[in-house]
């Protein structure tokens, strides 16, 4: 893989060449609206029309932070305000370094966690990540920690305890995550428990990086519970450390707003502050896909940048008046200007507010669009030539090369519209769970038993990303549904019964991960290839699939649809002006019937079929019923291998031909 990764660097270096221009190359306060196509990394990228608001603030202390990238390196292909890819990453962070080193100020980058389960370039290969986390590792972070989808798979856990990890070294801090170590048969953290350093400039940080109190993981981890993590004596004597203090960072996948159920950042935030009353304290968090920054008190402040590369955070801080600290701030450059207010009320608020000093700090915060306008942008103060590295072209290069090799633009269909998850009411027209419908009743059928009536479920949570119009490819089936949840079922199922596992499932407050393992029902590996819905269709020739570049449609300056952001610190976060996409809420399960009598009559039983992954919410809801079935009473539906990443797959072979070689691409999700 790195000779292809070197040997593409001379293939592509010369699009570093390309020039740029805008009519105003000069960093102003007016949005920036892009004059000439920009230079795109990945083929068939599409290009923002809009850009910043204006210039980022710069602090004596800046940090930018990704989180919850989820695989998706190469970026949104088919969406304008996302169309960068990691390339493009590696490149702007090396430009911002530089400019943080030219103005005397410091700069940390900064992730926390979930780099698996939502995109082809992560979840096509075996193990997943085994091309994505090298490409990722080409970012030189200061601090990451690990998330919940590095831990649900023991070979996952144990790629980032014996590799990943070691290539950050002591910048990988897990202080609540341990691995079984086969060769000592003790739990050892993955990373450090915790990280002490100082700045470029002086700034003296104790870091933590703490998970959620996370319980799906497989039983090769172990996760400390936050409760109990602040009374080890390690981390009481980190908050009394022998050396001086200036910053407590704490970065976790972990939701930075204490009001989130899963949230243990205010657990940390108040065993910090009863040992270090004025130190400041700044949070990063992740886990739930929002853009979102919190006020715990007037010196302790967090944020959380969006997910599966939408979203590039950047948090600005000034008023440090330390006699070690050598960050001057004297530059041209606007400059944090908001105070931290807390302004959460309730319960929850009693635990704030913790620090009763006054506080100079002052604090800015931008949640920055993921498109190479944003970082052409910030990188130079304009679209000039200069913004690409040779790296950051070899790294887009390689993206290039192994989406090729792995297939990922075969073209299976031409979706003819876009089905979003939540920017339409559940079950209305253009919600991707009313397209499930028809796709589970067509595609989910057991060709013994397709005549028996069946209620088909499945957890809405198995669905990840919406489907935009256009060429359907084998990356799209990841993006939609990335999970590999096999299909089950219970025969003979009271229907009465059965009408009410919908009720119950959707009652609870979430879908759990499943604690039952296909080997757990002993199941046998079958090849998909001997599948009446194999992945290659018999009624299409093999010229059926296509690979191709996705099309370029052009698009106007208005405001296009997107963030908007409300936070502690208002509404003016985002970093581009968006119009908003409509919100709804779902519930946690769908329910699909198939085979009913067509003359409206009930049946007296069904075949109740599910997906694996609800396996044991299933039983636990008609043992609620009274209907006592166990794993044992589980069967095969489809075959093992016939998983929710093949369903829309193999519905778009059926059902999408038509325009398939010349598909037209829709205006993205909320137009």
């Amino acid at each position: 893989m790195m000779t292809i990764f070197l040997a593409l660097i001379f293939v592509f270096s010369f699009f570093a060449e390309i020039a740029y221009s805008c009519e105003e190359c000069a960093p102003t306060n007016k949005p920036v609206t892009q004059t000439r196509l920009v230079r795109r990394m990945q083929p068939g990228a599409l290009n923002a029309t809009s850009g910043p608001k204006s210039p980022l603030e710069w602090g004596q202390i800046n940090f930018l932070q990704t989180t919850d990238t989820h695989g998706w390196l190469e970026g949104h292909l088919k969406e304008p305000n996302h169309g960068a890819d990691w390339g493009d990453i590696v490149s702007f962070t090396k430009s911002m370094k530089k400019t943080a080193s030219d103005l005397g100020v410091d700069l940390l980058l900064i992730d926390t966690g979930d780099l698996h389960d939502g995109a082809g370039l992560s979840d096509s290969t075996s193990p997943n990540g085994l091309v994505s986390l090298p490409l990722f590792e080409q970012i030189e972070y200061d601090l990451l920690t690990i998330g919940n989808h590095e831990l649900y798979v023991t070979e996952i856990a144990y790629e980032h305890f014996n590799q990943f990890a070691k290539v950050y070294g002591e910048r990988y801090v897990t202080s609540n995550v341990k691995i079984l170590n086969p060769a000592t048969n003790q739990f050892e953290y993955v990373g450090h428990p915790y990280r002490y350093f100082t700045t470029d400039q002086g700034l003296r940080i104790m870091a933590f990086g703490v998970l959620f109190d996370f319980t799906g993981n497989s039983n090769v981890s172990q996760i400390t519970r936050a409760a109990d993590l602040i009374q080890l004596q390690w981390f009481k004597d980190a908050l009394n450390y022998s050396q001086p203090i200036d910053m407590f960072l704490v970065i976790g996948h972990n939701p930075i707003r204490t009001t989130e159920s899963t949230s243990t950042m205010g657990i940390i935030y108040q065993a910090i502050r009863q040992t270090n009353p004025d130190t400041p304290i700044t949070v990063f968090g992740g886990h739930t896909h929002i853009r979102d920054a919190f006020v715990y008190d007037n010196k302790a402040v967090g944020l959380e940048s969006g997910r599966y590369c939408e979203t590039l955070g950047w948090m600005a801080i000034s008023g440090f008046d330390l006699d070690s600290y050598n960050a001057t701030e004297d530059c041209e450059r606007p400059k944090p200007t908001k105070e931290a207010i807390v302004v959460q009320t309730g319960p929850a608020a009693a635990n704030l507010s913790l620090s009763k000093s006054d506080s100079s700090l002052r604090y800015a915060r931008r949640y920055i669009d993921w498109n190479r306008l944003s970082f052409e942008y910030h990188a130079k103060g304009s679209q000039l030539a200069g913004f690409d590295t040779q790296q950051g072209v070899a790294v887009s290069a390689e993206i290039i090369a192994l989406r090729q090799q792995q297939n990922l633009s075969t073209i299976y269909g031409c979706a003819p519209a876009t089905y979003c998850v939540s920017c339409r009411p559940f079950g209305t027209e253009g919600n991707i769970f009313s397209l499930l419908a028809d796709v589970l009743s067509l595609i989910v059928v057991n060709s013994t038993r397709e005549a028996i009536p069946r209620l088909i479920f499945i957890n809405t949570g198995s669905v990840r990303f919406d489907l935009t119009q256009g060429p359907f490819t084998l990356d799209d089936s990841y993006i939609v549904s990335p999970f590999k949840n096999a299909v089950r079922y219970i025969p003979e199922v009271s229907y009465d019964i059965a009408t009410k596992v919908l009720g119950i499932l959707n009652a609870l407050p979430y879908i759990k991960k499943r604690d039952l393992e296909t080997r757990d029902f002993g199941f046998e590996p079958l090849n998909l290839l001997d599948s009446q819905f194999s992945c290659e269709n018999p009624s299409l020739p093999a010229s059926g699939l296509h690979k191709r570049s996705l099309p370029v449609v052009k698009r106007d300056t208005k405001p296009s649809p997107g963030y908007t952001t409300t936070d502690d610190f208002g509404t003016d976060g985002d970093d581009t002006i968006h119009a908003k996409i409509p919100y709804y809420s779902k519930p946690n399960a769908l329910q699909v019937n198939a085979s009913f009598p067509t003359d409206g009559s009930v049946p007296e039983t069904i075949d109740l079929v599910f997906l694996d992954f609800l396996a044991p919410n299933i039983l636990s809801a008609l043992s609620s019923l009274g209907a006592n079935y166990s794993k044992s009473d589980i069967q095969n539906y489809m075959l093992p291998d016939f998983t929710t990443n093949n369903f829309l797959a193999t519905y778009a072979k059926l059902k999408w031909q038509e325009n398939i070689n010349n598909c037209p691409l829709g205006n993205g999700v909320g137009t």
